[in-house]
């Protein structure tokens, strides 16, 4: 690898990160690269990144993040018959990391009160963002149409709301209804 930055680590450092990297850890990959430098010497973020993706196709591994399978309404069903307590909502909450927006697919019981994550819908990063692919955000729509499809299967509301948009403080179903 023709990296200055990846040639100043030692030889156990690399291995370390490389083994980060070989279980997906991409942040804990860059974080170590960054602390295995003095502070007044350590690597820019954006540096970092690129030094950490280039490890990535070099080990054969994809860097960026492959969209989710699609859900199987079957086995999510399977997953709400089994939770413990009576499910009562089905609902679909925005959340976001490093990578991008992502909307997780709930089941809310009573008895015990209680939220479940069923599923997390990914369907890119937020590169899609910068080249005009999003809205619609698809993971919206997957999550809209499963979310929906299962709430009917157990006879109980489907909440989602913030489905044109993400927006990690739209009101929850518990505070809503």
């Amino acid at each position: 690898m023709d990296s200055p930055i990846w040639a100043e680590l030692s030889a156990a450092e690399r291995s370390a990160v490389d083994g980060l990297i070989q279980r997906d850890h991409r942040l804990a990959a860059v974080a170590r690269v960054r602390e295995a430098f003095r502070a007044e010497d350590r690597p820019g973020l954006y540096e970092t990144l690129d030094v950490v993706a280039e490890r990535y196709r070099e080990l054969g591994r994809r860097f960026e993040r492959r969209p989710t399978p699609p859900l199987d309404l079957t086995t999510l069903t399977e997953q709400v018959g089994a939770l413990p307590g009576r499910t009562v909502a089905v609902e679909a909450l925005w959340d976001g990391d490093t990578d991008g927006w992502c909307v997780d697919l709930m089941a809310l019981t009573d008895a015990p009160v209680a939220e479940y994550r069923l599923a997390t819908i990914r369907h890119g990063g937020d590169l899609r963002l910068f080249n005009g692919a999003v809205p619609p955000w698809p993971e919206a729509q997957e999550a809209e149409t499963v979310g929906r499809a299962l709430a009917e299967r157990f006879g109980v509301p489907f909440h989602f709301a913030s489905p044109d948009q993400p927006d990690v403080d739209a009101p929850r179903w518990r505070t809503a209804s």
